[in-house]
């Protein structure tokens, strides 16, 4: 992993937390605990705050930033699929932010969304709990389903379980 402090800030990384090493996390970040951050991952605060809750994967090439005096906000036991952009957003907890989705500016996803992949959500957006999206723009389909209840909580507990394997079990070989 690469840290970087930034005009004095400098990332946190919570406890059991798996940073690959070409992550990058550049100044104001907050990392929870047992989350897993995948190679190629972006995290920058340096124009605002990021703050990530426990058990939460930014998965492989994500980009995560912040704007202006801006706090980016991911909850608890969220899963942001490979290649999401996610900009300033608050993101609640029990969520998955679909492969290849964006978030953008002051949108608020609340508890219990599937956001499928590549789905643009808008700048200033608000999404209702237990909602599945889908589109561009992102659009409410409908209520999630038991099943994409079973599958968010999979997916949080599949990557909180992961980082621990990786912290152990990940060796480099020339």
């Amino acid at each position: 992993m690469t840290l970087y402090q930034f005009e004095g800030a400098t990332p946190v990384i919570g406890k059991d937390s798996y940073v690959a090493s070409s992550a990058e996390i550049v100044g104001d970040v907050t990392i929870g605990h047992n989350c897993y951050i995948g190679p190629g991952a972006k995290i920058r605060g340096d124009y605002g705050k990021i703050k990530i809750g426990n058990r939460t994967s930014i998965q492989e090439n994500c980009v995560v930033h912040a704007g202006s005096n801006q706090v980016a906000v991911i909850g608890d036991n969220v899963t942001v699929g490979h290649g999401a952009i996610v900009h300033g957003p608050t993101i609640h907890n029990n969520v998955i932010i679909g492969m290849g989705a964006i978030i953008n500016d002051h949108a608020v996803i609340n508890d219990w969304c599937l956001i499928a992949a590549g789905s643009l959500v808008v700048g200033k957006q608000v999404i209702e709990g237990e909602s599945l999206v889908i589109g561009v723009p992102a659009k409410i389909v409908r209520k999630i389903s038991e099943t994409n209840r079973a599958l968010i909580e999979y997916s949080a507990n599949l990557y909180a379980q992961l980082a621990p394997r990786y912290l152990k079990g990940l060796e480099k070989i020339e």
